[in-house]
């Protein structure tokens, strides 16, 4: 008998966890399940997991970017990985957010529908950065207050002038990039070493969720979820697939099978910054694009490839609007696509960032920033939906960079193992 493989384990974690968070929701409080499992095993697991990967981040991708970016053969190479990347970026977050938008005002969510008694309290969100300060706040001031903050674009702006001064000196600091190269071979060793217990970790992280939150308190909220689910299936499968099958000439079937485990792991931490190792093993050894693409491309979209987040933004604004009675004009409507698209390039990949993108599009347009509160109770499980998404969009730029430039493996990818 074959022995079997990650993904599998990954998968049947992920079912079992779901399984059992219903049974526990439906059976009710009691000390067992409240205190010693949900409280006590499943918070034990599930936070390892996610701790022992959010551990990784900060090094991976710093290392990785100075990788990407010392790897590239001339500044030229560099310079126009980086500019495909941002394009593919940019357009796919304003295209997913029209996508959202326009669905949402078929199916309508907020109209009919009483949501007064879900208001409870009022929605503690920070209140979010002017675009002008995100910008020049990526050049840091103390890298290593960065690092130890985990704040990823300026970790990202150092890496990659690091990575770019290397590439200018060469052999002058040969020494310096066979290190870099070394200690990215330590660090996906700890990778390894963290993914055994993922699937331990995926089970206790979705039996908490589903055994805390249940599908009951959701049901006035059916054709909100609805709406944002079916924006997210259809900018993967059409968009992510057209995009994949045009420029890459590949299979978007195949594709998904092989990126499946990663979206396994988005799923169950909501993070794309925390799925980063696994994206990056992934892309690299089961579908084939170039590692030194993938180094360069994958934490550069964890930051600002933010699709499935944008997706939420765009159905959410029309919900509320709907909620309240205000109408949105054209004019409104393309603000929030900007406002969306540039909210999510100074967004870090962690779990619940996209509500305070939320408060700074529905500021834009005049909306009740209150309106956050009815949806913040469901919002960690369409969390976990859009953050699978998000690294999709990742994994499908970094294959189609890859396949533009010469340097995809098509025979890993076409490999049943």
């Amino acid at each position: 008998m074959k022995k079997m493989g990650l993904t599998t384990k990954i998968f049947i974690g992920l079912v079992c966890g779901l399984i059992t968070g219903i049974i526990l929701n439906k059976i009710g409080p009691n000390y067992v399940s409240d205190t010693l499992l949900v409280g006590g095993i499943f918070e034990l697991v599930g936070q390892l997991f996610l701790r022992g990967i959010n551990m990784l981040v900060v090094p991976l991708v710093f290392i990785s970017l100075v990788n990407g970016a010392a790897s590239m053969s001339d500044i030229k190479k560099l310079g126009r990985v980086g500019s495909k990347a941002l394009l593919f970026y940019l357009f796919t977050t304003a295209l997913a957010i029209t996508i959202a938008i326009g669905i949402a005002n078929v199916i309508n969510p907020g109209i009919g529908l009483d949501m007064s008694k879900l208001v409870t309290s009022e929605p503690n969100i920070q209140a979010a950065k002017p675009f002008v300060q995100v910008v020049y706040e990526m050049v840091p001031t103390n890298i290593i207050a960065a690092m130890s903050q985990g704040t990823m674009l300026q970790i990202i702006v150092f890496a990659l002038l690091l990575g770019t001064s290397l590439t200018v000196l060469g052999d002058k600091v040969k020494t310096i990039t066979d290190i870099f190269n070394q200690l990215n071979d330590i660090v996906m060793k700890l990778v390894d070493f963290i993914m055994l217990l993922a699937p331990y970790g995926v089970f206790a992280l979705i039996a908490r969720t589903f055994a805390t939150l249940g599908f009951d308190a959701m049901a006035p909220l059916a054709k909100y979820m609805f709406a944002v689910l079916l924006a997210l299936l259809l900018h993967t499968a059409i968009t992510y697939s057209g995009l994949l099958m045009i420029f890459a000439k590949l299979n978007p079937i195949r594709f998904f099978k092989k990126f499946a485990p990663a979206m396994g792991v988005a799923f169950s931490t909501s993070s794309s910054n925390a799925t980063i190792p696994v994206t990056l093993e992934t892309v690299e050894e089961k579908i084939g694009a170039s590692k030194n693409i993938a180094s360069f491309t994958v934490p550069l979209g964890a930051t600002i490839n933010m699709d499935g987040t944008s997706i939420m933004q765009g159905v959410a604004t029309v919900f509320i609007a709907q909620l309240y009675g205000i109408p949105l004009s054209m004019n409104a409507i393309l603000t929030v696509i900007l406002t969306a698209t540039l909210a999510s390039v100074g967004t870090a990949g962690v779990p619940g960032v996209g509500l305070i993108m939320l408060s700074m599009v529905l500021t834009a347009v005049g909306l009740p920033v209150e309106g956050i509160a009815l949806i913040i109770g469901i919002d960690r499980i369409l969390d976990m939906t859009r953050t699978a998404v998000n690294i999709t969009g990742d994994a499908i730029c970094t294959t189609i960079i890859s396949k533009l430039e010469g340097e995809f493996d098509e025979s890993i990818f076409n490999s049943d193992n």
